[in-house]
């Protein structure tokens, strides 16, 4: 069960994670971030190899270094999970953490870096959408049974097929008071899916770290 049980939509202690986007007020941050996801659109390895800070992080269990995040990412294959996640994690908005050693870090998405100590990371999601349609079976033409804008649920089951096998769409199944239903997965984020983490340095902007719990 999540920590500091989750009240009702529209309760008066409702728990929110509402976006942020602390990168934005950096011009800087804005182009880096555009030319990253061209290059990523475009599988450059040269200019993210080019990005990499000397000692990124390739993970929790990863080591550290370009050589290791290479291998770690299989950065030479056009197939490697990195082109799609990391573009996925630069869509939402970054907010700054300030690790214990060295300097400060942007993080995207910020779900990773505002999730509340008080709830537990691997039973809950931040739905990271405005008046998101909770459907009562994974499928769009089911009936809705709550409306929900950026608050952390419950989650039973993070990949959940629709119910009709020519859609490709994947659902998220969550628990309300109102029962369970089902969100898109592009609708709702978990706190331990992998984050970006950069520094700005003279060169520019450099990743630090990138895989589940890098904006811890």
């Amino acid at each position: 069960m999540l920590l500091a049980a989750l009240p009702a939509p529209g309760a008066a202690r409702e728990r929110r994670l509402d976006p942020v986007d602390e990168g934005a007020s950096d011009p800087s941050w804005g182009s880096f971030r555009n030319r990253l996801l061209a290059a990523l659109e475009k599988r450059d390895r040269r200019f993210v190899t080019g990005i990499l800070h000397k000692n990124v992080r390739s993970g929790l269990e990863g080591g550290r270094g370009v050589a290791e995040f290479r291998k770690q990412w299989e950065l030479d294959s056009d197939a490697s999970p990195l082109w799609s996640e990391l573009a996925t994690a630069l869509q939402l908005g970054s907010a700054w953490i300030k690790p214990p050693k060295g300097a400060a870090e942007l993080c995207a998405p910020y779900v990773a870096v505002r999730w509340p100590q008080d709830v537990d990371a691997f039973a809950g999601g931040a739905v990271i959408a405005r008046e998101a349609l909770v459907k009562n079976a994974p499928s769009a033409d089911s009936a809705t049974l709550a409306t929900l804008s950026y608050n952390l649920v419950e989650v039973a089951d993070w990949e959940v097929n629709d119910s009709s096998p020519a859609i490709r769409q994947k659902w998220v199944k969550v628990r309300l008071p109102a029962g369970e239903g089902y969100l898109p997965e592009e609708q709702i984020r978990s706190p331990i899916e992998h984050a970006a983490c950069f520094v700005r340095a003279e060169g520019g902007w450099r990743l630090t770290g990138f895989g589940p719990g890098s904006g811890k």
